[in-house]
């Protein structure tokens, strides 16, 4: 259990390492091809100043996209007693509880720390799980916040636009820059590979690193109830059962527990969430070393 945290805690670092390599490695050869490095340096800080902003306001602006609303101990005493005594049990301080008016069975956690922390279910989820499943879930959710999922979020988040201005500069500095190298039809190619290929390589990490943590929840989750099994039960339901949420965003698919989009072929490999059973799997192994 503790060495497939601590795998995925590696897996998610060296992934977030390599999102630098790529940002570090465009601005290198943008400062060399097109002799301005005060450009990358703008972009680099103003992508900072935008994850900054959205550490601080993601958390509301994600319950206002799913449309949840929050609720006490007696709206839904059931969910409620769920989720305080998880965050009892492991020291931390009691979230706020949302609950989505849909049909589609899912839930999220946001927040930029255990402090200011939010987690949500649906109406679907509530629904369709028994207890102990529903345990498991909300204890997966539990420990994204537990393990401060969202401000790796907000960092990849970060280094994701930092890339989509930087690939955007290349393609412009391409077509309309006026340096000494505005003649070479190599600096144009250059850009125009820079321009598809950067944002890419960003999605695909992104990807990556949602994944990591998706994982590191799973084993999380199984630690904090001691019943692995009881996630990989409402793992396969979500998979059963499972349907796009009524409002599909995208800067968010990566919060809930399954996948809210719809989509297939290509969009697989671009997905936050790494396939259900695999994810099945893996409790199945870990409920064998208990």
């Amino acid at each position: 259990m503790y060495s497939a945290i601590a795998k995925n805690k590696r897996n998610t670092v060296f992934i977030v390492i390599l999102f630098i390599a790529i940002i570090a490695g465009l601005g290198l050869l943008a400062g060399y091809v097109y002799n301005s490095p005060t450009i990358v340096v703008v972009t680099i800080l103003g992508s900072i100043a935008y994850a900054i902003f959205q550490y601080f306001f993601a958390a509301s602006q994600a319950v206002a996209i799913s449309g949840g609303v929050q609720i006490e101990k007696s709206d839904n005493p059931r969910l409620w007693r769920i989720v305080e005594n998880i965050a009892i049990s492991q020291g931390l301080p009691m979230p706020k509880v949302y609950i989505v008016n849909d049909p589609a069975p899912n839930a999220f956690a946001t927040g930029r720390d255990p402090q200011h922390a939010v987690v949500a279910a649906t109406t679907g989820l509530l629904d369709l799980m028994d207890d102990p499943e529903l345990e498991g879930v909300m204890a997966h959710e539990m420990g994204h916040v537990k393990n401060y999922d969202i401000r790796v979020s907000m960092i990849v988040f970060g280094l994701v636009v930092a890339v989509g201005f930087i690939a955007d500069m290349f393609l412009r500095m391409a077509f309309f820059g006026r340096g000494r190298d505005n003649n070479n039809p190599l600096v144009l190619v250059f850009g125009l590979v820079a321009m598809l290929v950067a944002p890419l390589v960003a999605g695909l990490v992104q990807a990556a690193v949602s994944r990591q943590r998706e994982y590191l929840a799973d084993a999380t989750g199984a630690l904090i109830t001691r019943h692995p099994e009881a996630l990989a039960s409402a793992l396969a339901k979500l998979g059963a059962y499972g349907r796009p949420m009524q409002k599909q965003n995208s800067s968010m698919a990566h919060l809930w527990i399954s996948n809210p989009l719809t989509g297939g072929g290509i969009a697989k490999l671009f997905s936050t969430h790494p396939p259900l059973e695999e994810r099945i799997e893996r409790l199945h192994t870990i409920g064998g070393t208990f």
